[in-house]
């Protein structure tokens, strides 16, 4: 990847649309560094100071992606009283499908019962932001009048367990959240939604698709895992998250000590802390449940929102900052009114 600043659109904004309900799902499986120390060797201590990561959860043998965003949506539906039959869209954030086709969305739509249409999009770590800005702007167009979002993932299933690098980052989850229409001061007051490809190469599976269809030779090369060049992802995600939240702030008048609470993709804290410092964000805004969890990737933002109104964090009329970055180069933040 050439060294130059990521390409940012414009700011836009998605006002009037709220979000009525969240449930989350992660899987029994716990595998705590420890683990990882004494079944493959990994260092333990190396793996808190380079990531802040305690432990995660993997899927087990029978579930898959699909599985894991059903528990999700349905919790999201007892937290808000809703009826999955009052669901008109659905919109799902994952990099992890069931299979190559058909979509994930049209599994998960057929499970829960819902007549409606079932959009997947994939967009890495930044896929449930960019599923939450297209299901807002169904809403907000009236063509969408309850839609359920969703982000989940199975990492687990396309990790290398040899490579130290990648295999104790992440960890698997699901995470949900009901969108309907709103008062006309809440919503997305602004949001950054961009791709950068050029960075395309530093985070990406070689194998399993059109270009390089999977082969016994690609999976003795290990090409059907995730590849990750660990240092340039760290250094460009630190940049377009302090970037786009200064964007969204920038865009809707506000400094970063008027936003109630942040939740950043929980990627690494080694990150997540690089950003804040620069904009001198108190720590105690910020919201983080990495440790328990890893990175789980189009889960990672829903599932910290849900414990955090859980944990009473964030209340109505307040604003949060959500952002998630990933592969692809992809990007999604947005400053939210509740």
């Amino acid at each position: 990847m050439e060294s130059r600043p990521s390409p940012r659109p414009a700011c836009k904004s998605l006002m009037g649309v709220q979000i009525v309900g969240t449930g989350s799902y992660v899987p029994d499986a716990v595998l705590s560094n420890d683990h990882l120390h004494q079944r493959l060797g990994f260092d333990s201590d190396w793996i808190v100071k380079r990531t802040g990561i305690l432990e995660r959860r993997h899927a087990l043998p029978h579930q898959a992606t699909s599985d894991l965003a059903v528990e999700s949506a349905n919790r999201a539906f007892q937290s808000s009283n809703i009826d999955p039959k009052d669901i008109d869209l659905l919109v799902l954030g994952t990099f992890t499908p069931d299979m190559s086709f058909p979509s994930t969305a049209c599994l998960i739509q057929d499970r829960l019962g819902l007549v409606a249409p079932a959009i997947e999009i994939e967009a890495a770590c930044a896929g449930f932001m960019y599923s939450l800005i297209t299901a807002a702007a169904y809403v907000k167009a009236g063509v969408s009048d309850t839609a359920l979002v969703i982000g989940a993932d199975c990492n687990s299933r396309i990790l290398n367990p040899d490579d130290i690098k990648t295999y104790p980052l992440f960890g698997d989850g699901a995470g949900a959240v009901i969108l309907k229409k709103g008062r006309p001061d809440q919503g997305i007051l602004a949001y950054s939604m961009g791709s950068d490809g050029n960075g395309g190469n530093l985070l990406c599976r070689p194998s399993g698709g059109s270009r390089t269809p999977p082969m016994a030779e690609h999976i003795d090369q290990g090409l059907h895992f995730m590849y990750m060049d660990g240092r340039a992802v760290f250094r460009w995600a630190v940049d377009i998250l302090c970037d786009t939240i200064q964007d969204v702030l920038k865009h809707a008048g506000l400094t970063p000590d008027q936003v109630d609470l942040y939740i950043p993709h929980q990627a690494n804290i080694r990150i997540i802390n690089a950003a804040i410092d620069v904009l001198k964000i108190p720590r105690t805004k910020v919201f983080n449940n990495l440790e328990k969890y890893g990175n789980t990737s189009a889960a990672s933002i829903p599932l910290a929102l849900d414990e955090a109104l859980a944990e009473n964090r964030l209340e109505r009329g307040q604003l949060s900052v959500m952002s998630g970055f990933g592969a692809g180069l992809t990007w999604g933040t947005a400053v939210i009114r509740w």
